[in-house]
């Protein structure tokens, strides 16, 4: 019997929904939308959801909810990751969001929210037997899992997202060598446990979930004049692109980098920020080898539902 269901991913920047049908053990897309929100801005590091990103939400979701409707999903799964489960009007946020559009918001901790990832990205591409690091950049939080194709070995999410680390670091445009190294300070205090189960694990490759890594794999392909499938589940990057792209986005002001092929508005303000993220963990620990994946948390969320239900834990897609 075929089910059509939705999935809602509250990022602490981008709203998500997928519609899919669901039949036999086998889905197929049917809608999706995505949407800046910015739901942590000027109130991530505060612990708050401003009046002004509450609205958006509500418009944005209200425009989900309108799509769900029109389009008859029969469940609802919707989830509210950093920017939410840290904010001290949560209670309040969750309850308007329910009352103005009919959508029911599921909290997940950071660890949850981890285990998710892991499983959007194992459904994306083949993870193999050796180890690889997941990382996901948002905006609220990064998570990071070490794991193959059976199982994690090690994850946890850290608070510092691309939106906590633009507004507290990122304080001239373009960013300055003060900003960079006070970046780093930060990351050699939080990171000290990820350097640790990569020392203990040595996984061999760095897997980019979504994000970031998308905007990334963009530009890389367009100065590599690769033709990339949008709609793949894996796409091109390699080392030397990304110090490439680097080097040129730390150069330039915010205008300048969206002059940049491949870049969207979406991904300029922050991007910066998330790639010093991204230039900490591969000047501290060295890869063979780096892989984006278009799936993350929503895929992920997709697949524990397929596998609860079906016994699948790579669900086809037809």
């Amino acid at each position: 019997m075929e089910s059509r269901i939705a999935i809602v991913d509250l990022g602490t920047n981008t709203f998500h929904l997928l519609i899919v049908d669901i039949e036999q053990g086998v889905y197929r897309l049917v809608h999706r939308e995505r949407q800046a929100v910015k739901l942590g801005e000027k109130g991530i590091n505060k612990g708050v959801i401003t009046v002004e990103a509450l609205q958006r939400a509500l418009n944005t979701l209200s425009g989900f909810s309108a799509s769900i409707h029109q389009m008859k999903a029969q469940k609802v799964f919707a989830y509210g990751t950093s920017a939410l489960r840290n904010a001290s009007n949560q209670t309040y946020v969750i309850e308007k969001i329910k009352t103005t559009t009919g959508i029911e918001v599921k909290i997940i901790s950071g660890d949850e929210e981890a285990r998710l990832i892991y499983l959007g990205v194992r459904s994306a591409i083949p993870l193999g037997k050796e180890k690889s690091l997941v990382v996901d950049i948002g905006g609220g939080s990064v998570e990071f899992i070490i794991g193959n194709e059976s199982e994690i070995f090690w994850k946890q999410s850290f608070e510092i997202g691309a939106q906590r680390l633009l507004e507290e670091y990122h304080k001239h445009d373009p960013i300055r060598s003060e900003d960079l190294k006070a970046l780093n300070e930060h990351f050699d205090i939080d990171l000290k446990n990820l350097l640790s189960a990569l020392a203990l694990h040595k996984p061999k490759t760095l897997v980019g979930s979504s994000g970031t890594f998308d905007t990334l794999s963009d530009i890389y392909c367009i100065r590599e004049g690769i033709d990339k499938n949008p709609g793949a589940p894996e796409t091109p990057l390699s080392f030397s692109g990304f110090h490439e792209i680097y080097k040129m986005l730390v150069s330039r002001d915010r205008a300048t980098r969206m002059q940049i092929p491949g870049m969207i508005e979406l991904r300029v303000d922050m991007i910066v920020v998330a790639c010093s993220l991204i230039d900490y963990i591969i000047s501290h620990y060295t890869f063979k080898d780096i892989r984006v994946s278009s799936y993350a948390l929503k895929e992920g969320v997709l697949s524990d539902i397929m596998e609860a239900n079906y016994q699948r834990s790579r669900p086809p897609i037809i």
